[in-house]
């Protein structure tokens, strides 16, 4: 009789969602996807760009895209250190009513860059990690253990939380805020290359 009850209780503790088993498919998929997607979108913006061109400001305070590589390899770093400090805690189901956006708002929040927003000082860059490639190579380190951990994990991330100035979320919320955050950059990046005094480049100059 005993052996039977055991099994029959964990059915009913599942059935109600008392025994969390971590990341659905459908969340573990599109979270990776999309730390791909954007990790991949970086070195396909960074292709064949020169230093003169990575280093390029279209004004004296705008941003370089060498620049935005090294903020981008900073808040790598910074919302890994928030996703531990937030696991650190018990997962806690009584929470959830305090994420009040969906993965889609979060995403499309941060990405656009329709709403400019200041940098704290911590995320600013300051040549911490050395030349572009090590800061390239600091960020792509980082965001495929990322890729992996999202992959692989067994954490319950929707009951563990992060707060942002404008909202709290929930862990697997904090690696899509990471993800849409690069895109963000990404996008900005984009706007120096389109800069009508973007430097043509030494592939550029070959083809003339």
């Amino acid at each position: 009789m005993k052996k039977t009850i055991l099994p029959i209780l964990v059915l009913t503790l599942v059935s109600f969602g008392i025994i969390n088993t971590g990341l659905t498919d459908d969340e573990r998929k599109m979270a990776t996807e999309h730390l791909t997607q954007t990790k991949e979108r970086l070195t396909s913006t960074l292709d064949g760009l020169d230093e003169e061109q990575l280093n390029f400001k279209p004004t004296a305070e705008s941003w370089s895209i060498a620049e935005c590589v090294e903020h981008l390899a900073i808040a790598e770093n910074m919302f890994n250190g928030m996703l531990k400090g937030a696991l650190k805690e018990p997962a806690n189901t009584a929470m959830r009513d305090s994420v009040t956006m969906s993965d889609e708002k979060l995403i499309g929040f941060i990405s656009v860059r329709d709403t400019k927003v200041k940098t704290p000082e911590p995320f600013e860059p300051m040549g911490k990690f050395g030349s572009h490639e090590e800061t390239l190579e600091a960020f792509m380190s980082k965001r495929d253990e990322h890729i992996e951990y999202v992959k692989t994990t067994e954490d319950d991330l929707r009951n563990h939380y992060g707060k942002l100035p404008f909202a709290t979320i929930d862990g697997l919320q904090i690696i899509l805020f990471m993800s849409g955050h690069t895109e963000r950059h990404v996008l900005q990046m984009e706007e120096v290359i389109a800069h009508e005094d973007f430097p043509m480049g030494e592939e550029d100059d070959d083809d003339n």
